[in-house]
């Protein structure tokens, strides 16, 4: 990899003030697990590497009457082993064990998960992050493409690369995040959005600004559960995720969050599919049927169609899941 500058600040006020105002210059290391990936392979060729994994303010899994607050550099393996994300964030459990990878688990972050790049193999292997030629053609729709997007929004047709994210955002989710104006507060849905040029970022971040922790609302009384279809069991990333969270009131569904992901460039919410379950008891049939509506609105490219069976199992399976829960 190309030679750079390390830093290891242990505070996050001098975190901050090593960071620059233009992407590309100064890169931020958690657990590495992307990072060091991307640069081995010249994608990322910072000039600095900021490590926060001393800050110790950026750790930490904190429980209140509120909810829940997870620091940014809180392991995968530290969430899988708290009693509250057990008992009480299902959803968030299985995404996080999804990750099969002892090693990784114990390395990558939450905060890291949420931020990690694409893994589509035209941005991994140097033609931005769109995937385009040096005419501004995305080489994407005519390519090989069978683990792109079903929901692309043109320009853009990678997948969010994000585990923790789609059960985040149905369970309401919020990130915190620092900078040199200060702290400032983003829905981890308005955390993800569409690079506006072949150089941009996929984050709601400037480059000069850190996530600091995420806070997640109390899920009691929430029926909430992730499912996940992969084409191995050995460490990868998922092919479609559903992640569904289900406030009840009594046997019936007052209301309902589902959220898809690995199908598009940012989790794609099911709004259609939520509202068929409002004021109704959840049944099996009710299930599949919700499954199909979640699929609805897909826009496959010629090798993604297949996808759109997957998000139709993968939310009925993740809507029976959480079926199972007690209210």
């Amino acid at each position: 990899m190309q030679a750079f500058e390390y830093a290891s600040p242990s505070t996050l006020k001098e975190a901050i003030g090593m960071l620059s105002s233009k992407w590309g210059e100064v890169d931020v290391l958690a657990g590495g697990t992307d990072l060091l990936s991307l640069m081995k392979e010249y994608t990322h060729t910072p000039k600095k590497v900021v490590n926060i994994k001393g800050i110790k303010e950026l750790g930490g899994i904190t429980k209140s009457g509120a909810g829940l607050k997870i620091g940014a550099t809180v392991t995968l393996d530290e969430l899988v082993s708290n009693a509250t994300i057990k008992s009480e964030y299902p959803s968030l459990l299985e995404a996080a064990m999804g990750v099969s990878s002892p090693q990784i688990r114990n390395m990558g972050t939450v905060g890291g998960d949420l931020c990690q790049r694409p893994r589509c193999w035209y941005f991994r292997q140097g033609f931005g992050i769109l995937g385009q030629d040096k005419n501004g053609t995305s080489l994407v729709p005519k390519g090989e493409n069978r683990f792109h997007a079903l929901f692309p929004q043109a320009p853009a047709y990678y997948v969010n690369a994000s585990s923790l994210a789609p059960a985040l955002i149905a369970l309401g989710a919020k990130v915190q995040v620092a900078g040199p104006n200060g702290n400032r507060e983003v829905a981890v849905a308005d955390l993800f959005v569409i690079p506006k040029s072949n150089s941009g970022r996929e984050l709601s971040l400037a480059a000069n600004e850190i996530v600091t922790s995420i806070t997640v609302p109390s899920a009691r009384g929430v029926k909430n559960a992730t499912y996940e279809v992969r084409q191995k069991q050995a460490l990868d990333w998922p092919i479609t995720t559903a992640s569904v969270a289900l406030k009840m009131k009594g046997s019936t569904v007052s209301s309902a969050s589902i959220i898809l992901g690995h199908v598009g460039p940012t989790p794609v919410q099911a709004k259609a599919a939520e509202s068929m379950l409002n004021g109704k008891s959840l049944t099996p049939d009710l299930a599949a049927e919700v499954g199909k509506a979640a699929a609805q609105g897909a826009q496959p490219l010629n090798g993604t169609a297949y996808k759109a069976q997957l998000v139709r199992t993968a939310v009925k399976r993740a809507l029976l899941e959480a079926l199972k829960q007690r209210a």
